[in-house]
């Protein structure tokens, strides 16, 4: 039987932290194919290890932003928490630049966090979800250091023009929204971001491909392709295959089309 479960941030954590997944899987899962997901994720593994394009993920791990897909291989039984932040919210709990995770997958020891070690523990030796949901909220609090309001409310303007806009927007254009030259408007985006700006939109416009799948199963890949803000079906194919492997036929026909960006 396999379990998934998604839980919303406690107030003060939501304008950072988009929500928790949990999943638990009392069989063993087949190899899974894993899409860039426009956010940056804290990942806690309390069942089996899991490979990652055959390198063992760490037990607990910050993944930064990626433009390539990969293949996950659980080992055994699986059971997960996932902190997945709001595009710019990861930046709000640790120091350094989040563009230095970048096809990343950074480990709790490597990170050299010592209250993220000692969460680890606490987590790994704790049987209820609710308690271990308690524990990674207590420590995102306790590390909790809130932007400038004028930047916060910059990475909030920007990401929901990206997400609303039918058609690629240009970088300057962007800029020009949030009154920053489009040199500062790059830096701040990458620093709290963790892509460039092309980059993350890019991610999404993928998205917002899968989601519209997803809600119309029936539409044509050209119309889709329009919808989405592609050039044309070849320009929407090709970034199908950077982000998952796969055509956009050969995407549904393995999988249903789902978007985690949109869909929560």
């Amino acid at each position: 039987m396999e379990r998934f479960n998604v839980i919303q941030p406690s107030a003060v954590l939501a304008p950072y932290v988009k929500h928790y997944w949990l999943l638990e899987s009392d069989d063993v899962i087949n190899s899974q194919r894993v899409i860039p997901t426009g956010n940056i994720e804290l990942l806690f593994h309390r069942g089996y290890p899991m490979k990652r394009n055959g390198q063992m993920i760490p037990i607990t791990s910050l993944s930064g932003q990626s433009l390539s897909y990969a293949d996950l291989i659980p080992t055994g039984t699986v059971n997960m928490i996932a902190v997945v932040f709001h595009p710019f919210g990861a930046k709000a709990f640790f120091e350094f630049p989040v563009y230095e995770l970048s096809n990343l997958i950074v480990s709790a020891d490597e990170l050299g966090i010592d209250p993220l070690r000692e969460l680890e523990d606490k987590i790994l030796n704790t049987a209820d979800d609710n308690v271990c949901i308690h524990l990674i909220e207590s420590f995102l609090i306790n590390r909790l250091n809130p932007f400038k309001e004028y930047n916060y409310k910059r990475m909030v303007a920007t990401v929901g023009s990206i997400n609303l806009c039918d058609v690629e927007l240009s970088v300057s254009r962007l800029a020009e929204t949030v009154c920053l030259s489009k040199k500062q408007f790059q830096r701040i985006f990458n620093e709290h971001i963790g892509a460039t700006p092309k980059e993350f939109m890019r991610i999404v416009r993928f998205h917002k491909a899968l989601y519209t799948l997803q809600n119309n199963p029936t539409m044509s890949f050209t119309t889709l392709a329009y919808e989405c803000g592609y050039y044309d079906q070849a320009h929407m194919t090709n970034e199908f295959k950077l982000f998952s492997g796969y055509t956009p036929s050969q995407y549904v026909a393995i999988c249903a089309p789902h978007s985690d960006y949109f869909s929560y």
